[in-house]
């Protein structure tokens, strides 16, 4: 009973540990990693795993960085 229950908690750690995306695309089609300028002042966007899968997804890099 106690490995089920490690295994549920570590299993709800690993699922909240990631509250912000890693990458946002904005509205204007802007892909913004986390940690570059404006991520955090970017509020609607969608959410993509990696920038790769932002670009795919018709985004582009920021002009500046």
């Amino acid at each position: 009973m106690k490995k089920i229950l490690i295994i549920i908690g570590f299993s709800l750690l690993i699922s909240c540990d990631r509250a912000e995306p890693l990458v946002k695309k904005s509205k204007t089609g802007i892909c913004h990693k986390a940690g570059t300028r404006y991520y955090d002042q970017t509020k609607y966007f969608k959410n993509f795993s990696s920038i790769e899968d932002c670009i795919k997804s018709g985004g582009r890099l920021p002009k500046r960085r």
